[in-house]
């Protein structure tokens, strides 16, 4: 008789952006061909869901309309050759967001292409739509928003909302990233506000992930500024407002705070609320790619950053550790 044993922790593994290597221009492929871009955290990336957020296109060849009028080094084009999806999906990764500022960059030929990619290795993801999967009997929905055409819009929070709504009574955990607010070390805080940058409206994404948790998400995990912000723990539900560079290759600023990010191990309960999290931090650097960071200089920075943007937040962090407040009398 199969008894169907069910988990009663989840671990949810999530990680900001993820460009290994660039064929485009040429010249920003790595020397090991990304073999070996993963190595110190892989033993880390190992969840129910590992997540990260792939920022360009998967597609072997072609030239990006995006950059036609541009002067030479001016524009940001990523398309990783077809060969690193694997490496993508070998260093752990089972969830990814392709609704970003650069899944666009080759067209909807690169957007075609990286979805087949992603299908082939068994990475799920979504961009312009929702996804629903099922792991070791636990039924996810995920959805990804950004402020870019051809994706579901951070801007238009009521899509957002009918779209966690719909897939609500579908499955037992409801997971929501979203690429949105300004970029660089300047946009470090959560403004609570619409963040318009080079004239483009970012979303309020405050006001979007506090809404998307009223709709039914259970976590909500983001990704855009660069840098890393706050979290927060909001009707019981765990907000990454950003995760930074994670794993970016090449033509990425990896200075002050660009070159540090978490890896978080986010633990939650079969009803999606926020136990606790383990911060693993990493630091980049344009020599030696991704390293452990011993200093846990993103631990510190996202726990300063906590409090000064979310005082109100029952959050406690120590040792590595985002913990609940114990509520004392």
């Amino acid at each position: 008789l199969a008894v169907a044993t069910t988990k009663d922790t989840l671990s949810i593994v999530a990680v900001g952006d993820v460009m290994i290597g660039s064929g485009f221009p040429e010249g920003y492929l790595p020397k090991d061909d990304a073999v070996e871009s993963f190595k110190y955290v892989k033993p880390y990336l190992k969840g129910d869901i590992v997540f990260g957020n792939l920022e360009g296109a998967i597609l072997d060849t072609g030239t990006s309309d995006k950059c036609k009028n541009s002067a030479e080094g001016t524009c940001y084009a990523f398309r990783m050759p077809d060969r690193y999806g694997k490496i993508i999906k070998e260093a752990g990764f089972n969830l990814m967001s392709t609704a970003n500022n650069h899944a666009n960059d080759f067209g909807e030929k690169g957007r075609h292409n990286t979805a087949k990619i992603l299908d082939e290795v068994g990475i799920y993801h979504a961009g312009n739509k929702s996804v629903i999967f099922e792991k070791d009997g636990v039924k996810y929905g995920f959805c990804a928003f950004s402020p870019n055409s051809n994706m579901l819009s951070v801007n238009n929070i009521d899509q957002a909302t009918d779209l966690v709504k719909e897939l609500r009574p579908q499955v037992d955990i409801v997971i929501v990233s979203f690429h949105g607010g300004a970029e660089g070390s300047k946009s470090t805080r959560v403004p609570r506000a619409n963040e318009i940058f080079f004239g483009e409206n970012r979303g309020n994404v405050y006001k979007f992930a506090h809404s998307v948790i009223d709709a039914g998400a259970d976590i909500v995990l983001g990704h855009g500024p660069h840098v890393t912000r706050a979290v927060e723990v909001y009707n019981g539900k765990f907000i990454a407002y950003s995760m930074g560079n994670f794993n970016t290759y090449g033509r990425f600023s990896l200075q002050g705070p660009n070159g540090i990010a978490p890896l978080l191990n986010i633990k939650i309960n079969r009803k999606g609320d926020f136990l606790y999290a383990d911060v693993l931090s990493v630091k980049q650097t344009k020599a030696n790619g991704l390293l452990l960071d011993d200093d846990c200089k993103v631990f510190e920075e996202m726990k300063r950053l906590t409090k000064l943007d979310f005082p109100e937040t029952p959050l406690h962090f120590e040792n590595d550790k985002i913990q609940l407040k114990t509520i004392t009398n």
